[in-house]
């Protein structure tokens, strides 16, 4: 299953469907053996974009390259048909053939190329080992589990070698539990076979475990590109930050700003009741609004005079609400007219009516553009 990987560009590729632009103007760049993760709401035009890579949906506007090799370009009257893009799709319903047992569901690319059947068997065979279910080479596919069923339908997709592979939602239709195993499952092959991978799923926790780099769309556009630790951590809008998970978002205005190492700022802020500090992508002027983000993981249940950093924030209000979450509790706290969320240990969290602290340093809160 080596040998032949590509890379995808696109190049401001656009789609419209009637008056609506479900794609406006995406460009991206995936590497040979990257795997890159478009997310988003249901809408935003991320499974439209993969579909254009397949060739399943022709672009109206924009360039799309597999390696070197344009697949589309309408302004130059070339678009090559899905079966010449030398390209793997996992689909989210797994379109397994019931009629089939599992070894002629993968064999099936093969036999539309029409290799050999020798050589078809061999290839089988090493799919289906790939994705540890050569052992269910001759069951029919009805009596596959979920799980089973996606490995089959992962396997029919690498099964004539692709230089790319095509993933649309293919873990949505699996429990909790089976969706982190096999998600674990097809990272680890994917980093084996080092196969370039365009994944699309609106599941923000998936999208982090499996990705090198994810896309973030809204309305058939890119909000950001980035590693999944920074796009969370250090996300470019308000927008992408409310996207992952349910950050508090504190409306503040700037009081302070100086250049720190690494091309970031780090920000005073002020507002009614409180003062602190945060980090920013760029330079807030005297005054400005500010929003600051601080996830519910970084704000620390304090002692009245805890140590920090000059410039940590801090927040005196009153328990109201404890949510047990397992091996946690969100703790909310209300401080005059704000609620904010704060993880805690489930053992260790304060009791609804208890008075606490809420701390936060500089460098776990984000300064971001109202």
């Amino acid at each position: 299953m080596e040998g032949g990987v590509q890379g995808v560009t696109l190049e401001a590729v656009g789609k419209r469907f009637g008056e609506a632009a479900a794609v406006d103007a995406v460009s991206l760049s995936v590497a040979p053996g990257e795997f890159v993760t478009l997310l988003g709401p249901s809408g935003c035009g991320k499974t439209t974009t993969l579909r254009m890579v397949a060739g399943l949906e022709q672009n109206d506007t924009g360039v799309i390259r597999i390696g070197e090799r344009v697949v589309s370009d309408p302004a130059a009257g070339v678009f090559v048909a899905p079966e010449r893009r030398q390209l793997g799709m996992v689909f989210q319903s797994y379109a397994i053939w019931p009629h089939m047992t599992v070894f002629d569901n993968v064999a099936y690319p093969l036999r539309v190329r029409r290799q050999p059947a020798s050589a078809i068997r061999e290839r089988v065979r090493a799919a289906l080992e790939l994705v540890e279910m050569a052992e269910y080479t001759d069951r029919p596919a009805p009596r596959l589990s979920g799980g089973q069923q996606q490995r089959v339908a992962i396997a029919r997709a690498m099964v004539f070698e692709p230089q790319v592979l095509l993933l649309d939602e293919p873990l949505s239709n699996l429990d909790a539990k089976l969706r982190a195993q096999m998600g674990e499952e097809f990272r680890a092959l994917q980093h084996r076979l080092r196969i370039t991978c365009l994944y699309v799923t609106h599941d923000q926790e998936e999208a982090m475990a499996l990705s090198d780099r994810v896309v973030v769309m809204q309305q058939g556009r890119t909000l950001q590109v980035g590693d999944p630790q920074s796009i969370y951590q250090r996300p470019a809008s308000r927008a992408v930050a409310a996207f992952f998970g349910a950050p508090n978002l504190l409306q503040a205005r700037a009081a302070g700003c100086e250049p720190q190492p690494g091309g970031r700022y780090r920000l005073v802020v002020r507002a009614e009741g409180w003062s602190g500090a945060c980090l920013a992508a760029e330079p807030f002027a005297a005054d400005e609004p500010v929003v600051m983000m601080v996830r519910p993981e970084n704000l620390q249940l304090a002692a009245d005079g805890v140590a920090g950093e000059d410039g940590t924030s801090r927040w005196r209000g009153e328990v109201v609400d404890s949510i047990f979450r397992g091996a946690r509790r969100s703790v909310v706290v209300r401080v005059g007219a704000l609620r904010l969320v704060a993880d805690a240990p489930a053992l260790r969290a304060a009791a609804v009516g208890e008075q606490v602290t809420l701390a936060a340093t500089a460098s776990d809160a984000w300064g971001l553009r109202p």
